[in-house]
């Protein structure tokens, strides 16, 4: 986003055809800005491990801790949103303008009079009916048992390891719809003055456009993730922020200003 005063809507720049060298730069750049400002990426993750850490904790406390794992499954949808801090800091690194945290979070509290609250909305939408997704899958193969933590090996069953593939390849149509949806989305609004349908359009535009690219970015993003959940979310105190800078980078590639 400008300092300046925006009146009217941005000219967006053509999406432009990135390599798996894009994706190696901005993974470089990305730890780059993490590690130049590395607090920055530990405050804006502590909410996500710790929203994590808490929902696990309700699972456990109420006997359903094998719920878990659908939460945990459809927890990157929210990533793209809890980044949005590490959006703004790599622009501001990228543009040489000062990094200070009433500069950071007055950018980050200035989005709820923009287009990220109406994203945020499509993202939790899309999170609650992944949950609900999950539930139903389950009712379908398991009827109307109880999952608990005592009850693990119904999972190790056949109709259990039947029910994983169903689910898994559903969740993973929903996941690559909400990527399309976001991986350029939330940067660009940030950067740009724009309405999230248009954010949305030109995000899916950029993964049309790269496919094999993007298809790639997906993949990592999402065993990145799932590899730093393992050890009690505490992973994502770096792969997170990483990931977050990466993400700006990325997407100042695929829709660079200077394009054309």
């Amino acid at each position: 986003m400008s300092d300046q005063s925006m009146t009217g809507p941005s000219a967006i720049p053509p999406v432009q055809s990135i390599t798996t060298d894009d994706l190696r730069a901005a993974l470089r750049l990305g730890w780059r800005d993490f590690t130049a400002a590395p607090l920055f990426g530990l405050v804006f993750s502590t909410f996500y491990v710790l929203g994590g850490l808490v929902l696990y904790a309700v699972f456990v406390a109420s006997g359903q801790s094998w719920w878990f794992i659908p939460i945990a499954v459809g927890f990157p949808i929210l990533a793209p949103f809890a980044a949005t801090g590490l959006y703004e800091v790599s622009r501001r690194q990228e543009a040489g303008l000062a990094l200070s945290w009433r500069a950071v979070l007055g950018c980050v509290m200035a989005q709820k009079d923009r287009q990220v609250p109406s994203m945020a909305m499509v993202i939790m939408l899309g999170f609650m009916f992944w949950v609900f997704v999950a539930h139903t899958i389950f009712a379908l193969f398991f009827g109307l048992q109880s999952i608990t933590s005592s009850t693990g090996a119904m999972l190790l069953s056949g109709n259990g390891l039947t029910m994983l593939l169903v689910g898994g390849a559903i969740g993973g149509v929903i996941a690559a719809v909400f990527f399309a949806l976001t991986v350029v989305s939330l940067p660009l609004l940030l950067d740009k003055e724009l309405d999230f349908i248009t954010a949305m359009i030109t995000s899916v535009s950029t993964v049309t456009h790269n496919p094999k690219v993007m298809g790639i970015w997906a993949a990592l993003i999402a065993v990145v993730l799932f590899v730093a959940m393992l050890p009690g979310f505490l992973g994502l105190f770096v792969a997170l922020p990483v990931l977050g800078h990466a993400t700006w980078h990325l997407y100042r590639r695929v829709l660079p200003d200077d394009a054309g």
